[in-house]
């Protein structure tokens, strides 16, 4: 294990002809998704693994694709995984990518990041995610995800919505998004994201981020600096409308409705229904956290 005197004295070490990015990967226990997202970032300049005390073979397998290994140990409020790396690590290069263990980078999306960074008006850009669900990419059922996750070092953070938080919460941002200082662009190529390991952890991970949710939309006025609206990016649209839609009695069966017949997520086959039913089931269990700490008066 890598301790950060150690990475730093590597880190002044810049590979030539990489692509000229720091690569940030959150995990816990992603030994099975790792090894594919690693392998390929071959090309890229410098990779850290950001690591909470996994039990499976993450750290071996993180150590055997070159990886910076770091340890983080949440003590709980803010800030949480992510921006405490983007915060401590000796990064390299000016521009940092954000991955998770599951999302993959392909040699289109890698050649486009090499044009865009070079372009000095720009200090942020969003990446389309492409869902891989059940062995096939999920195409309909408006499962598309905009993820601001390449932007300058010190240019970009993380907002945070809630910062009384602890591990059960997760340790790391759930639906918190990066706010970048200056202008912002999107690429056309997308990131294959690996939605699940089993459908045993996608229930897990989710039930973490409804009691993230529960207690984020309990408290107001916690979107100051990505406010909800209508008109403004993805991530406010999906915010101003989930508002909205947690107020609507059976809200997630109209979710289920809108996801698999509105938006043809029928065409996606059983993945296309089990998502779907999945998103309102989540929606479902936040409503039910919500009501659970409102009649225990517990304090957000």
């Amino acid at each position: 294990m890598e301790k950060l005197e150690e990475v730093r004295r590597s880190a002044s070490t810049v590979p030539a002809g990489k692509l000229p990015v720091s690569v940030i990967i959150p995990v816990r226990n992603e030994a099975k998704n790792l090894p594919r997202c690693l392998q390929a970032l071959t090309d890229v300049g410098e990779v850290y693994v950001i690591d909470s005390q996994s039990t499976d073979d993450t750290v071996e397998v993180a150590r055997s694709h070159g990886a910076h290994v770091v340890q983080f140990h949440y003590q709980g409020g803010w800030p949480k995984k992510r921006q405490w790396a983007m915060d401590t690590l000796p990064l390299a290069y000016d521009w940092i990518l954000l991955l998770d263990a599951d999302e993959v980078l392909t040699s289109e999306l890698a050649t486009e990041i090499r044009r865009a960074i070079q372009n000095p008006a720009v200090d942020g850009y969003s990446v389309l995610l492409r869902i891989w669900f059940l062995g096939r990419v999920l195409r309909h059922g408006d499962v598309g995800l905009w993820k601001l996750s390449l932007f300058r070092r010190g240019k970009g953070r993380y907002e945070c919505r809630l910062k009384d938080q602890d591990a059960y919460m997760a340790d790391m941002e759930v639906h918190e998004h990066v706010v970048v200082e200056g202008a912002t662009a999107s690429l056309q190529n997308a990131l294959i994201h690996h939605n699940m390991e089993s459908l045993s952890r996608y229930i897990q991970k989710h039930d973490e981020y409804s009691n993230w949710e529960s207690r984020v939309l309990l408290q107001p006025g916690n979107d100051k600096e990505l406010p909800p609206s209508l008109v403004g990016t993805q991530a406010q649209r999906r915010r101003w409308l989930k508002r909205k839609l947690f107020a609507v009695p059976g809200s997630p069966v109209l979710l289920f409705l809108y996801r698999y017949v509105l938006r043809l997520g029928f065409l996606d086959g059983v993945p296309g229904l089990i998502y779907c039913g999945f998103q309102a089931v989540q929606m479902f269990h936040t409503k039910a956290k919500i009501y659970e700490l409102k009649s225990k008066g517990t304090r957000v």
